[in-house]
């Protein structure tokens, strides 16, 4: 590695070669202790000394490259063995980099080898091979700014030690100041006395004490007597003019070191204001990760815990196996023990004077014939039974026990391959239809399988906001398959996402929702069965949330009276609820069945109009409503009504004609969401109308809401509106058993 550096006073126009450490002030302010990991060399973990820059852009201590190298070249000489690899008492390298010396070695030849060995090189920072090229060691450029950094370290750390003046008479003084052209430490009176005025040494370069005496002109490493003036833009290194001129940079593009200077710094700085202003977001990473550092060691311990009790159960079995083994083998021996035995009892009878025998022989002895037969008789079939049993011997039990061998091929072969079951949870999927965002989020999810494996659930949500880059996940712990949220804001986005759990095992998560809230909170109301709607044409459920169109008996009985066409009319029903100020939002759904509804707002002051003053909607004398109390249509733009009503049916939905609306008919003529919506903003005097599924505007209107406003509904013909549940229900409110 070539380190010379000259030691004369450099030129007025090199200023720039001299390698000062200038950093802004924003940047000065930054403990060393702050920048430590930065200061570690990733092979030996300590402080860089004499740091090389690798191709890589990886740092790593001269004497360490070489201690590498050596290994290297250790392994080359012994074929790649392992013990040669490990036997090296130069440096402890850890073993992904002596895996990686191996396979290098292996790739590469002999140390006698005639072509020339491999040139890789096994970087500890970024875990690859990294080519030195021929000069190998040799072509790296020393990282000196890293090594002064490191020597302002190691002064911090020893400030109470001080650096002592080189030139005083024992005992030494304090030095005050570092010459780096004569690479020495002085106190005051000998800096006067060895740089004195009017001399060249009086021109000198000096800084406060220091140990770290780098060269003050960076040397080209492949020319070793050229200084470095320009840098490479393709190989992003500095070069000198003989690089360009012959060397292997020769086609490349090179600029002047002071623009590579300048260029650099600034994009520096910029990426350093970055990051500066980026605070508060990597402060938020930060503290999730902290917060993943927890959950991983909480997980790592019901871990733990799960795969105890799972062994523990299989150790229960076995040992109840075991226990059920040896007392089968133990009741086998025991009655195996009694049968040889009393076999044995028997045999020894027919020994002499002995047992059968013995008894025989005194019988023999009886010379009463009477008492003799009566007594021989039995013994004879006793005597032979024993002398045909001597001639057929078997002994009465076996002594092998080969039934009460276990067969634990199959179970050994289970055992071994147990393992880890991470993907024995089905990934839950959140349902949309089901769930539904109003002043509350009820969220409901299922599994795609029939059974349900997980235990609990985790359910996270988070408020979409354009602003933040990085999302904070709000958890909530849930045992059933839904979940009813609080405290969410109006008019705004969330997305939701859930995962299984079953011990320490998950699921993965679902695919994320994304749902709207109302632009308003939730207005609560109910059909109102005492405004004077037409009982014969419209039916009210009890609970009088849905209402339901109907022709009725009179219009039939009147049937025959009809020449052409059907003579029916609008049949209003209104809320039991008004509203005098605020924003409020109520939705509902209309059967796809449904012939003609109309749906909007009235105020208090039209409402008798409407229930007295019906038409035949077919009549050829009828002129439609259009919802306002104007002559014409332009006229409702110009000025506010007291009631504002849009057109569906035919699972349509009919924007009204207004001057800014498309002339094309079709154009206005939108698909019947499934869910509308109705979002009145009694302070503005503003009605829209929504898509309640997606929570998007279809159409909005000025109205007059100068008195109180009721939520209006109009049917004809087949025709049905149910009111969400969550407009029916008290505040909104959702319950988690629903």
């Amino acid at each position: 590695m070539q380190t010379t550096c000259s030691c004369a006073p450099s030129l007025a126009g090199s200023r720039f070669l001299r390698l000062h450490w200038f950093l802004p002030l924003s940047v000065t302010k930054v403990t060393i202790k702050g920048i430590e990991r930065e200061l570690i060399c990733p092979a030996c973990k300590e402080l860089f000394t004499h740091p090389l820059i690798l191709p890589c852009q990886h740092n790593v201590c001269h004497k360490c490259v070489k201690e590498i190298l050596f290994a290297l070249e250790d392994a080359f000489a012994d074929g790649g063995s392992e013990s040669s690899n490990q036997s090296s008492p130069r440096i402890k390298i850890s073993s992904s980099s002596m895996d990686r010396i191996d396979r290098i070695s292996r790739s590469g030849r002999k140390r006698n080898s005639l072509t020339p060995r491999s040139s890789l090189f096994p970087c500890p920072g970024c875990q690859r091979d990294i080519d030195l090229g021929e000069r190998g060691i040799n072509g790296l450029f020393r990282n000196f700014i890293l090594e002064t950094i490191v020597e302002r370290y190691r002064q911090a750390a020893r400030a109470a030690i001080a650096i002592m003046c080189d030139f005083c008479k024992p005992p030494p003084q304090e030095s005050t100041k570092s010459c780096m052209d004569c690479s020495a430490s002085y106190c005051n009176e000998c800096f006067k006395i060895h740089h004195p005025w009017g001399t060249v040494k009086a021109q000198h370069e000096y800084v406060g004490p220091t140990t770290n005496f780098r060269p003050k002109i960076l040397m080209c490493p492949e020319h070793e007597m050229e200084r470095v003036n320009m840098y490479c833009e393709l190989c992003r290194r500095p070069v000198c003019h003989l690089c360009k001129l012959g060397g292997c940079h020769a086609n490349h593009r090179v600029t002047t070191m002071s623009t590579a200077y300048k260029t650099l710094k600034e994009k520096l700085s910029k990426d350093i204001e970055y990051l500066i202003s980026k605070e508060s977001q990597v402060k938020a990473h930060i503290t999730q990760l902290d917060l993943l550092l927890k959950e991983t060691e909480c997980n790592s311990e019901r871990a733990k815990e799960e795969a105890s009790r799972s062994f523990e159960k299989l150790s229960h079995v076995l040992e109840e196996k075991k226990s059920a083994a040896l007392k089968a083998i133990e009741a086998s021996k025991n009655l195996r023990l009694e049968k040889l035995q009393t076999q044995a009892e028997e045999y020894q009878g027919l020994l002499e004077n002995n047992g059968l025998v013995g008894y025989a022989q005194e019988v023999l002895k009886e010379t009463d014939p009477s008492f003799f037969v009566q007594t021989a008789k039995q013994l004879h079939v006793r005597i032979q039974k024993a002398t045909e049993s001597l001639k057929n011997f078997r002994p009465a039990a076996e002594t092998t026990f080969e039934d009460f061998v276990v067969d634990i091929a199959k179970q050994e072969d289970i055992l071994g391959d147990l393992a880890f079951h991470s993907n024995g949870l089905e990934t839950p999927e959140i349902n949309e239809e089901q769930s539904r965002v109003y002043n509350k989020a009820l969220i409901s999810w299922e599994c795609p399988g029939k059974t349900d494996s997980a235990d609990t659930y985790v359910l996270e949500y988070h408020k979409l906001n354009r602003e933040e880059e990085s999302a904070t996940w709000q958890e909530i712990k849930v045992c059933s398959k839904s979940k009813v949220i609080s405290d969410l804001d109006d008019n705004s986005s969330y997305a939701f996402r859930v995962r299984g759990y079953k011990g320490s095992i998950c699921s993965p998560w679902s695919r994320e929702v994304i749902l709207h809230t109302p632009p308003a909170p939730v207005f609560s109301f109910l059909f109102d069965d005492k405004c004077g709607y037409n009982s014969e044409h419209l039916l009210l459920n009890p609970r009088r949330t849905s209402v339901e169109s109907r022709a009725g008996f009179p219009l039939l009985l009147g049937s025959e009276h009809m020449q052409v066409g059907c003579y029916t009319t609008l049949d209003y029903i209104i809320g039991d609820t008004g509203i005098a100020k605020g924003q409020h939002f109520w939705a509902f759904h209309v059967e796809a069945y449904s012939y003609l509804v109309k749906v909007g707002v009235v105020s208090s002051s039209k409402i008798q109009k409407l229930f007295h003053n019906t038409h035949d909607v077919t009549s050829p004398r009828y002129e439609q409503d259009s919802g306002h109390d104007s002559g014409t249509e332009d006229a409702f733009f110009d000025s506010s009504q007291p009631v504002t009503l849009v057109t569906l049916g035919m699972k349509k939905f009919f924007i009204p004609m207004t001057p800014a609306s498309p002339k094309d008919p079709a154009s206005r003529i939108l698909p019947l969401p499934s869910c509308l919506g109705i979002c009145l903003d009694c302070d503005k005097g503003k009605v829209g109308f929504y898509d309640a599924g997606r929570m998007k505007c279809l159409y909005e209107s000025k109205v007059d809401c100068s008195g109180m406003m009721y939520p209006a509904f109009a049917l004809m013909g087949g025709a049905a509106v149910h009111l969400e549940e969550a407009v029916t229900a008290r505040y909104g409110e959702y319950h988690d058993d629903i």
